[in-house]
């Protein structure tokens, strides 16, 4: 393995690729602590710290803040982080299922993708100057917030601040995919959780007590073994679940081209078991975070004060509560089979299949090819679903049933340890392709890293 790593600085045009990356990811951590002027952030970073993890908004900023690597806190240029670009992507690329247009221009490969990529960034500076308006009102809503005197300055220079940053980043990512490693947007976002796991680990050895019959509040002994092993477990869970694959079977037709026969090969399509990746668990999480929010604001209307209905209802939809976990898990459910319907298209498929002369081996190529492959996906997108929602849920039970901070037990599951794993797996994949294909091994002595299949 320590061969492995020096032969990647061996290779003058892949280790100018990963400084290029590091640099870059570099800037963005040193862009953590420019802070928007004329807002304290002391007093910002003092109120954060002693919110409560348990309230909605509480829980709402830390999920925001796990994308963001904490700047809200430190009210900083790259507040918003890459969410805005995030969802410009998923707007356009839902929109392309409904409007034509953006349909024929993802049809046209390379130079749609660029169009469309021209659209996304056009689409990211209306949604940070939504999100930076929002924010700055809730700052200005604070007492000490902002210096005297500053307050509509500081609100003009905060919107505008905070929607440059975000508009850099989404440049970053761009001369990523260009000069580095490739995948420049979601190693942005890796680096942002990543950046929280040191705190974490601090958190734990600070509150860890290696005695037994600890005080309440801290950690024994069984507690922080548990810890240890239940992340090697899920890191390890979520690692078969994104390489994991179902290989079907394709049979190239034979030719006769003069006096050679040509053809005849047999191959696979994989099928990804979690096809949707992340984002059945980031769309289901930011559903969820709204009925809490609605529920604690209606509390504070002071004639509904006391009703018992609103108060069954503010329980029902707690964190750690069977009702929200439940209709968490249905949602992941639907967003999995919703995410897969709109990027899997077994039709198009079928239909490319049967233009390049190849068919599965016991089916009709076309239609019955078409409905063969959409009950493979359905089914396989089942056990995909059922992880998502096993990952999604094992924070809160972490929290829960040992009284471990949410903070921490984040970093057992949900959407940051998927992404991390994901963007990982990506970036090992990369270097070694480029190590096969200098004539170097791979990471593994048996051989490539390939995905599991089932």
């Amino acid at each position: 393995m320590l061969g492995t790593f020096a032969n990647v600085f061996k290779v003058p045009d892949l280790r100018n690729k990963i400084l290029f990356t590091l640099a870059l990811l570099c800037i963005y951590r040193v862009g953590f602590h420019i802070p928007v002027p004329g807002f304290d952030s002391a007093k910002i970073s003092q109120i954060a710290q002693e919110r409560s993890e348990d309230s909605p908004l509480g829980r709402a900023a830390d999920y925001l803040q796990m994308f963001t690597g904490g700047t809200l806190e430190h009210s900083s240029l790259f507040g918003l982080g890459i969410m805005p670009y995030i969802s410009a992507s998923i707007i356009l690329m839902l929109m392309g299922e409904i409007i034509p247009a953006l349909r024929k221009l993802r049809q046209e490969g390379q130079t749609g993708y660029k169009k469309i990529q021209e659209y996304t960034r056009y689409l990211t500076v209306p949604l940070c100057l939504i999100n930076a308006l929002m924010y700055m009102k809730m700052f200005a809503g604070g007492e000490g917030y902002i210096y005297p005197g500053m307050k509509v300055p500081a609100i003009l220079m905060g919107i505008v601040g905070m929607t440059a940053g975000t508009m850099f980043l989404m440049w970053l990512g761009e001369q990523i995919d260009e000069y580095g490693m490739g995948n420049g947007i979601s190693l942005i976002i890796m680096a942002g959780i990543l950046s929280r796991m040191p705190w974490a680990v601090m958190q734990v050895w600070q509150n860890t007590e290696l005695k037994v019959g600890v005080e309440p509040g801290k950690y024994g002994p069984g507690t922080l073994v548990f810890l240890v092993a239940a992340f090697m477990f899920v890191v390890a869970g979520a690692i078969l679940i994104t390489q994991g694959q179902r290989r079907i079977p394709i049979q190239q037709a034979k030719q006769m081209r003069g006096h050679r026969m040509y053809g005849g090969a047999r191959h696979y399509l994989p099928l990804r078991v979690n096809h949707g990746g992340v984002m059945p668990i980031i769309f289901a999480s930011s559903l969820m975070m709204f009925p809490p929010i609605v529920l604690e604001q209606i509390a504070r209307i002071p004639a509904l004060a006391g009703s018992v209905v609103l108060q069954q209802l503010t329980e029902a939809f707690g964190p750690t509560a069977f009702t929200y976990n439940v209709t968490f898990i249905v949602l992941i459910f639907l967003f999995a089979y919703f995410w897969t319907t709109v990027q899997f298209q077994p039709k198009d498929m079928a239909k490319n299949l049967r233009d390049r002369g190849s068919f599965i081996p016991g089916l009709r190529p076309g239609h019955r090819t078409a409905e063969y492959l959409e009950t493979v996906m359905v089914r396989i997108t089942f056990f995909g679903a059922a992880f998502l929602s096993i990952i999604a849920v094992v924070p809160s039970l972490v929290t829960q049933l040992l009284g471990v901070s949410f903070a921490v037990a984040s970093f057992l599951g949900g959407t940051g340890l998927l992404i991390v794993v994901s963007v990982s797996l990506d970036l090992v994949q990369r270097i070694e392709a480029n190590l096969i294909m200098r004539n170097y091994e791979g990471f593994s002595e048996s051989g490539r890293i390939k995905g599991a299949f089932r």
